[in-house]
């Protein structure tokens, strides 16, 4: 039977809903020479306020964060332009992360708490239509899609996830929250979520299936 504590599943998307972005981010680095795990560490330091994070929350243009991260990299060693960046965020969509997601939609709502850019046309996910399409199809099955580029906040900052509580109708107890980053599920889990690390798809599926008391493959 469905856990009725539980009113709403939250999915994270790029490394959840998506192969992690992180494999596109190592594939650059080799191809372009750079220390293993060069952007993550960028976009590590000065996580609140560094160009990633500004650009998340839509306070930088798409042109101001290519300049200020070819800024922030260059002063570590290695010069990448900030839209070069961009366009390795946009990995496959799961299919067994779909199939899952289309299984709570017969008990549960769900929301997509996405941190994302606004990139401009013709950039990110938009130069492959084929990708674009797989993207928009998943985003659709959500009830509820809650951007960090159009609210101006993004996780782990607490108000991101009041946010969704408030738009959700709920309480932090009645969700449960899906991401591949811990620092965005600390705050989540000290809010009161139930929350799942995502790192193999089948094993995440798993865990929810048990606390959701539900099938989902």
């Amino acid at each position: 039977m469905p856990n009725r504590a539980v009113r709403a599943v939250l999915w994270d998307f790029g490394g959840v809903m998506t192969e992690s972005p992180f494999l596109a981010f190592r594939r650059f680095e080799q191809e372009r020479g750079l220390p293993a795990d060069f952007l993550r560490g960028i976009n590590a330091r000065n996580h609140d306020d560094n160009a990633w994070a500004r650009f998340e929350r839509s306070e930088l243009s798409p042109d101001q964060f290519d300049e200020a991260f070819a800024a922030e990299t260059r002063s570590a060693g290695y010069e990448v332009r900030g839209l070069d960046v961009i366009d390795l965020l946009y990995g496959e969509v799961r299919p067994a992360m779909v199939t899952a997601l289309k299984a709570c939609k017969q008990h549960f709502t769900n929301a997509c708490l996405t941190n994302n850019v606004d990139a401009g046309p013709g950039r990110g996910f938009e130069r492959d239509p084929g990708r674009s399409g797989e993207w928009k199809r998943a985003l659709e099955l959500f009830d509820v899609v809650i951007e960090s580029s159009k609210i101006g906040v993004r996780k782990p900052e607490s108000r991101f996830f009041e946010r969704a509580c408030e738009q959700l109708g709920i309480v932090a107890s009645q969700a449960v929250y899906l991401d591949d980053l811990g620092t965005n599920l600390r705050p989540a889990r000290a809010m009161g979520m139930h929350t799942i690390k995502v790192e193999k798809p089948g094993i995440a599926i798993a865990e929810l299936e048990s606390v959701l008391g539900i099938r989902l493959t």
